[in-house]
């Protein structure tokens, strides 16, 4: 798997009292993250993580994602400029030992493996919930459309039996 931010962390770098750790994109990354989220542009991307030892394996991250994206519009398939901005909690665990619990509202679980956290994969994932699954510009309206009548399912028999 290709990770278009990456920014490992070790789990033992979290001092006592926390740690405050900002990932920002590059161009060439925002480009990369553009085309696995199926958007016509990331512009910029930066991520702000508080990170606090809950144990020796558990971290828990709150942190603010800001985004500047270009989304493709659902009604007038134009590209706009739309700006992302979400603040999230999740707790990173060791792999394997994520909660097993199906409740959408339980507190997100991202695993890691050998002691290292992704700090850029988190950021990744979180634009991927923050984004709009159905964009739309502000004043996006359907184009009219003169509507026919169906034609009745008989009309063309009917056409056959009268003579012009």
């Amino acid at each position: 798997m290709t990770v278009e931010l990456h920014r490992p962390f070790l789990v033992g770098q979290v001092p006592a009292a926390g740690a405050q750790i900002l990932v920002e994109a590059s161009p060439t990354e925002c480009a990369a993250l553009a085309l696995r989220m199926g958007l016509p542009e990331v512009v910029a991307l930066r991520c702000r993580f508080d990170l606090v030892r809950e144990s020796n394996t558990i971290v828990r991250a709150t942190g603010l994602l800001q985004a500047q994206v270009v989304q493709t519009c659902i009604v007038s398939l134009e590209d706009f400029s739309a700006t992302v901005e979400e603040t999230f909690t999740a707790r990173f665990v060791p792999s394997g030992t994520e909660n097993d619990d199906p409740d959408p509202e339980s507190e997100d679980e991202i695993p890691y493996e050998n002691g290292t956290l992704d700090l850029g994969e988190a950021a990744a994932e979180q634009l991927g919930l923050a984004l709009d699954p159905y964009p739309r510009m502000v004043d996006a309206t359907l184009p009219d459309v003169a509507e026919e009548p169906d034609p009745h399912p008989f009309a063309a028999l009917d056409r056959l039996r009268r003579p012009n």
